[in-house]
Order: structure tokens, then C-alpha cells, then sequence
């Protein structure tokens, strides 16, 4: 059964806080709209691996909006870096489920990109434009991507294009790295492979990371710690702390601790359901 609503405590990690959200209420469409979020609170350290879980349309892609700035809380706070967010970023880098490559573009001049926009990249792109492609061929070639800088997306694989997506999200060092559901539309094989190329991108630069996943596996391969959320309206109701060493291999899947922790997280998640079909009941 989820605790009644009450004031919520932080659901933390060890170290000094990156990403703070205290007390963050998230309403739709104004004082009788949907309300997403209730009353969520929760913390990740600097160089922190989350992952965030619960059951479908309970908030966690609302928290990547409010952690990154898209939107607005509609009460509460959300500091980032010790500061409040009151617009979007420019330190976070993004990946979503679908790469959104622009067609038009090769694969090196996609990964580019951040360079375009981001500052202080923009004034020193034009005078060392070799220095930042070769940054980027060398992300390329860490993903596996290694000779395929100058092909088009539409000539690529989903999970060649994913990868690309993912050395876009990184190549311009972010401190923070917001990740939805980036690898839904993949066949689980793709998928898994997908994991160890994330986890070493991530060992390799440590940027603080905040992974939104339906998939109970891939939260315990990547994750430092799994925060498991209510039913709409969310908060955090759970958090497992998961303690397998680094690297993860993909045979540690098949450990019992990883089985356990998997179908730990799908228990809760469960109850959440059923307190939800409660709620809609009464």
C-alpha cells in the first residue's frame, strides 16, 4: 500500500546533491488540470547514475522536463549545480527514444551539432573546426561507430543511429546527462548491447545521469541507484541502491542478487498499479 501523501523526505545519494528537486508539485493545464506530480522530492550526486521507474504516466518524463527546465514547477524547487532552474540548460545533454537525427546531415555533422549551439563552442567552432571533429570521431569510434562519419542517418541501423545519439548527447562534455527511454524502440539484443556502450561512455566521463526506463534490467545493470515512483500523481515511493561492481557484464544479468533486484522493483511497481486501480475504484 503507498504511504498517504505527507511531507516527502529527500530520496538521496551519499555525496553533496547535483540534481535537488525538494517538494515539486507539477499541475497540466492550469488549477483543474492533470496533477503529474505530488509533492516529489528526491537528490542525485554529482557523478551519479539514476535511474528513475514506476508504473505508466506516473511523471518521470515530467522530471526530465523540470530537471532540464523545459517547464516550469508548479510549486516547489529544482536546483541544479547548487542554482534554481528557471529555463533550459545548457549544461544537460539530452537522448530520447528516437535518435531524431537530421536527415539532412551526415552522422560527424549530427554529433556536431552541440557545437553550434552550445556555448562557448560556437565562437571557436569556425577556427578549430579540425580540433571538434576530431573530437567527435574519436566518440564515434568509442560507440563502435569508427568509418560510418560520413554516411546519413537513413543508412544506418536504429541502434547505429542510437549510438550517434548518444555520442550527440555527450560530446560537448555536459555536466548532466537526461536520459528517456533512449533505447524503447529497440529489439532487446540491440538493446542489451546498447547497455555496455552507455556504461562506458559514462565510466569513461563520469557526467552525472538521470535515466528514465520502463525496462526493470537495464535500471540494475546501469544503475547506481533505481528510485521507484507512485502511480500518477508521482513521487518517489521506493529506492534500492544496487550494489554490483563496475563494469556489469551482460552474465551478471543472470545472478541471482540481479533477479532479485528486478523482481523487487516489479513488486513495487505492482502495488502501485493496484493501489491505483483502488483509487479509480473508490
Amino acid at each position: 500500500m503507498v504511504e498517504p501523501e505527507r511531507p516527502a523526505p529527500s530520496a538521496g545519494a551519499t555525496g553533496p546533491a547535483f540534481v535537488e528537486i525538494d517538494r515539486v508539485w507539477m499541475r497540466y493545464g492550469g488549477a483543474g488540470g492533470t496533477l503529474a506530480l505530488r509533492n516529489t522530492s528526491l537528490s542525485v550526486a554529482q557523478q551519479e547514475f539514476v535511474a528513475v521507474v514506476g508504473p505508466s504516466g506516473c511523471g518521470k518524463s515530467t522530471l526530465m522536463r523540470l530537471v532540464t527546465g523545459l517547464w516550469p514547477a508548479s510549486a516547489g524547487s529544482v536546483k541544479v549545480a547548487g542554482k534554481k532552474v528557471d529555463g533550459p540548460l545548457s549544461i544537460a545533454g539530452m537522448a530520447f527514444q528516437n535518435p531524431t537525427m537530421l536527415p539532412w546531415r551526415s552522422i560527424l555533422d549530427n554529433v556536431m551539432l552541440p557545437f553550434e549551439v552550445v556555448e562557448p563552442h560556437p565562437g571557436r567552432l569556425r577556427r578549430e573546426r579540425a580540433l571538434y571533429e576530431d573530437k567527435c570521431r574519436a566518440l564515434l569510434k568509442l560507440v563502435g561507430l569508427d568509418g560510418f562519419e560520413k554516411k546519413n542517418p537513413w543508412q544506418l541501423s536504429g541502434g547505429m543511429q542510437q549510438r550517434a545519439s548518444l555520442c550527440r548527447a555527450l560530446v560537448h562534455e555536459p555536466a548532466l546527462l537526461m536520459l528517456d527511454e533512449p533505447f524503447a524502440a529497440l529489439d532487446i539484443f540491440t538493446r542489451e548491447d546498447l547497455w555496455s556502450v552507455l556504461q562506458n561512455l559514462w565510466l569513461a566521463r563520469l557526467p552525472t545521469v538521470i535515466l528514465v526506463t520502463h525496462d526493470l534490467r537495464e535500471a540494475v545493470f546501469l544503475a547506481d541507484r533505481v528510485l521507484v515512483m507512485t502511480s500518477r500523481p508521482g513521487r518517489i515511493m521506493v529506492e534500492r541502491k544496487i550494489d554490483l561492481p563496475r563494469p556489469r557484464t551482460r552474465e551478471m544479468t543472470y545472478s541471482p542478487y540481479f533477479q532479485e533486484m528486478v523482481q523487487d522493483l516489479r513488486g513495487h511497481i505492482d502495488r502501485a498499479r493496484q493501489d491505483e486501480d483502488v483509487a479509480h475504484a473508490g
